[in-house]
């Protein structure tokens, strides 16, 4: 089997580290079809980062489309000797970022005021985790959404998508030690509430049905765009 059936063959919701470059290059090549491989791989983060930044569900698929479509059209920018997870990580933070500046100017208000104490906005049931009941997966979410942004980005990219410090400070533009303070802040807010309730399963789960609309709709665009 050479090299090219490998790559389709393989898992869709991974590729090896070693054929990831690879892969990019051939894309920015002209085999389109292979970009279905890289959203499959980070539609698990790019999910938990957007929702860590912008919080609202209805507006998360929107700005992955937008990221993974500005990723693509700057394909040829990317510099081999860098990490393309954080590269294309960075794009979609700044997309959600430019999201909530937007949102921030259109209601004349302050950032922090999207996200008040009294918010009761009530989680979708989704199967997060198999816990004990639902009310208690709806506690464990609820629980993450409710961190301030800044520990709750922090977290979720540490704790959730395993990213490493340094990956976490290229892509928030912080320190190591804004890194571990903001960890150990949200891990300090979330104890109480969580120590009983997390099992083995993680929470924030991306599930398939709405990876594959990911990928239908990108790809879509990608594919028609010239």
């Amino acid at each position: 089997m050479g090299p090219e059936a490998q790559i389709k063959q393989q898992s869709m919701d991974l590729i090896n580290p070693s054929e990831e470059d690879e892969v990019i290059r051939r894309i920015a090549g002209g085999e389109k079809d292979l970009y279905s491989l890289i959203i499959r791989k980070y539609n698990q983060r790019f999910y938990r980062i957007a929702l860590s930044i912008v919080n609202n569900e209805s507006d998360i698929e929107d700005l992955m489309q937008t990221a993974y479509i500005r990723a693509y059209e700057n394909l040829g920018k990317f510099r081999f000797d860098s990490s393309f997870a954080t590269w294309i990580t960075r794009i979609l933070i700044n997309e959600c970022l430019m999201h909530l500046k937007k949102r921030e100017q259109f209601a004349n208000t302050k950032k922090e005021d999207f996200f008040p104490e009294s918010y009761q906005k009530p989680i979708v049931q989704t199967p997060l985790m198999k816990v004990i009941n639902s009310e208690l997966k709806t506690i464990l979410e609820f629980s993450i959404r409710k961190l301030p942004e800044k520990y709750r980005t922090v977290f979720i990219m540490r704790s959730l998508e395993n990213m490493s410090i340094s990956e976490t400070m290229e892509c928030l533009g912080i320190t190591e030690a804004n890194v571990k303070v903001r960890l150990n802040r949200a891990k300090v807010i979330l104890r109480d509430k969580l120590k009983d309730y997390i099992k083995e399963d993680e929470p924030l789960q991306f599930y398939k049905p709405r990876c594959n609309r990911i990928v239908d709709s990108v790809m879509g665009k990608i594919i028609h765009a010239d």
